[in-house]
């Protein structure tokens, strides 16, 4: 059989494909990795409007750019603009496959949907099992990563993000992966404690701004914890692929992402949060219940196009930088 290269819109049970034998294909990394201004433009000169959010219309032109063969969206659990998507795919000839998480959060929901994938791809769930017990391996791995961000200051927020946030397809092969990443962790053992000032947490959707990480070193703080780009990283090695889906936040509500979040900035001894929102997005009404609930100084950061972060925005920064650390 030849592997099909198939992309996906947001993580799902990635380790079905990989059980399938085909290659999963992120769209949001190919977007953000490649030349993304002119995909965000590509995609408006087709028609999409301005008022659209950007990682939609990056996503639709990174499809049409990676040669897939089908193309799995998330139409409960994440964007709300997903099953529109999708048309746009099919209007394209592009063939596709539109997955659910459930919004009460239902194991046996959860197991249904799951095996529907299975049945679709023809595996089995023990052949699921195999493939997640593989990728288990890995996220071993990006445990130590993460631990070493926020306890040893051995690898960078932006380290740290980039490894966790390319956990969500491996790159479409865990063996280079892998092999990537622990030559990584090689090289971080040996490094010298790194300095911060101040202790953040980002939360939310993974930055479209391009240089947010290096303009937080430069004021002299750091990210300590990465909330959604762990959670691409399913943390907690759970046995069973149901149980992982269930634990992994970023699908569900505000109140569950919360559970997650807060025992973290306790245990991180988090001093500062950022909270990003992206234009045009329905996640920016959570981002008003985690201003509530986190009793931490707090700044909300809205992006909206693919670039380095504007001077209104560097201000605000520096401003938050020069108050709390």
């Amino acid at each position: 059989m030849i592997p099909k290269r198939i992309g996906f819109t947001t993580s799902f049970p990635v380790e079905v494909l990989f059980a399938a034998g085909h290659i999963p294909v992120d769209l949001n990394n190919v977007f953000i990795s490649q030349d993304s201004s002119n995909y965000v433009q590509n995609a408006e000169l087709k028609g999409f409007p301005r008022t659209l959010c950007s990682w939609i219309k990056g996503n639709y032109i990174a499809a049409l750019s990676s040669n897939l063969d089908m193309i799995i969206g998330i139409v409960v659990g994440d964007c709300s603009n997903s099953n529109s998507l999708l048309d746009m795919f099919t209007e394209v000839n592009i063939p596709i496959y539109r997955f659910s998480f459930p919004a009460n959060r239902n194991p046996e929901d959860l197991d249904k949907e799951i095996t529907k994938l299975e049945n679709y791809f023809g595996v089995s769930r023990s052949d699921t099992l195999k493939a997640k017990k593989r990728l288990d391996e890995i996220r071993k791995k990006l445990l130590v990563l993460d631990e070493w961000t926020w306890k040893e200051r051995l690898v960078s927020g932006l380290e740290n993000h980039l490894w966790q946030v390319n956990s969500s397809d491996f790159g479409g092969n865990p063996d280079r992966y892998e092999s990537e990443l622990d030559m990584f962790l090689k090289e971080a053992e040996k490094r010298d404690p790194l300095p911060t000032k101040l202790r953040l947490a980002y939360l939310g959707v993974p930055p479209i701004y391009k240089n947010i990480y290096d303009t937080i070193i430069d004021l002299g703080g750091d990210v300590i914890f990465n909330e959604v780009q762990r959670q691409f990283a399913m943390p907690y090695l759970l046995p069973d692929i149901v149980q992982q889906y269930i634990a992994y936040t970023y699908p569900y509500s505000v109140f569950d992402r919360l559970k997650d979040i807060k025992p973290e900035l306790e245990k991180r001894n988090i001093e500062a949060v950022i909270s990003y929102t992206q234009s045009f997005c329905h996640l920016q009404l959570d981002n008003l219940l985690l201003r509530k609930y986190i009793d931490l100084p707090f700044l909300t950061l809205e992006g909206d196009q693919p670039e380095d972060i504007d001077a209104r925005t560097l201000l605000r920064l520096e401003s938050f930088f020069e108050v709390h650390s």
